[in-house]
């Protein structure tokens, strides 16, 4: 596909589509976890709820808070929801795409060739006077999604510090996390020492949408990013940074994610923190 995006209108024209595309609600907050009840108040005609934390994650441990998932696991979770090679994939979540690009990144990396998010979610849905579905979804099952790991580059921990020194590697959180001001989630705060913070706040507009190549390539030039340069993000656990790796693709940059990020980085207590800008 030539963007990681799809429109509104672009999805309802989609679901005429033969074959419609296997559309995956995503809905996920940093403190709430995965949200089945609101999906089950509202969401897009035909979706099926997918949890962040058990089908696209492994158990928490020494890879980080969500370290990725098995290949068999996130294989048979996206087969049960419809999901096949032949037939197009549209992630969305409650708005700005934090949790969608999570899942986006995963068929990526896994090796689906037709992925997009829903620019703006399901807020845009909404707004645009789409209609909604409520309760559970119908079963579907079906889907042939055969996942080969690689097609989406990824980073360890000695490679996210080598390329940290080269300034390319982007941290996605928010300033005060970054800076060691305030970690309200891990136990250590602070950053990977050379890592340059970019938000992902800052790459989306007050709809909640991702901005403009233009803008995106603009803001990502003025951190060092380049055509020629290696480029990566990482964030707490490698869910926002997956939303950086959007905006990076969106913006014409094939990024690295660090799966483990943050999390991963502090359960070895030989690896420098750094605080401040």
């Amino acid at each position: 596909m030539d963007s990681p995006l799809v429109s509104v209108d672009q999805l309802a024209a989609l679901v005429t589509a033969d074959p419609p595309p296997a559309i995956l609600d995503v809905r996920w907050e940093l403190a709430a976890g995965a949200r089945p009840d609101l999906f089950l108040e509202g969401h897009i005609p035909s979706a099926q709820f997918v949890d962040l934390d058990a089908d696209l994650a492994s158990a928490p441990g020494a890879g980080g808070r969500h370290p990725l998932p098995a290949r068999p696991h996130f294989q048979a979770a996206m087969r049960i929801r419809g999901v096949s090679a032949g037939r197009m994939t549209v992630l969305y979540d409650a708005g700005p795409a934090t949790a969608a690009a999570r899942a986006w990144w995963l068929l990526r990396y896994f090796g689906h060739p037709a992925v997009a998010v829903l620019d703006g979610g399901l807020a845009a849905w909404i707004g645009a006077g789409q209609p909604l579905e409520t309760g559970p979804p119908a079963p579907v099952g079906g889907g042939d999604f055969r996942a080969t790991a690689g097609g989406m580059p990824v980073l360890d921990a000695a490679a996210a510090a080598r390329l940290a020194g080269q300034g390319g590697l982007l941290d996605a959180r928010a300033p005060a996390r970054f800076q060691g001001e305030a970690e309200p989630v891990d136990p250590v705060a602070g950053h990977i020492p050379g890592a340059l913070n970019r938000p992902t706040t800052l790459n989306v507009d007050a709809a909640g949408r991702l901005r403009s190549p233009g803008e995106l390539r603009d803001a990502f030039a003025a951190l060092g990013v380049h055509d020629e340069t290696p480029v990566g993000a990482y964030c707490g656990s490698g869910v926002t940074a997956a939303h950086e790796v959007l905006a990076l693709e969106r913006a014409g940059f094939r990024a690295a994610l660090y799966p483990g990020s943050w999390s991963e980085w502090i359960t070895d207590p030989s690896r420098p923190v750094a605080t401040g800008p």
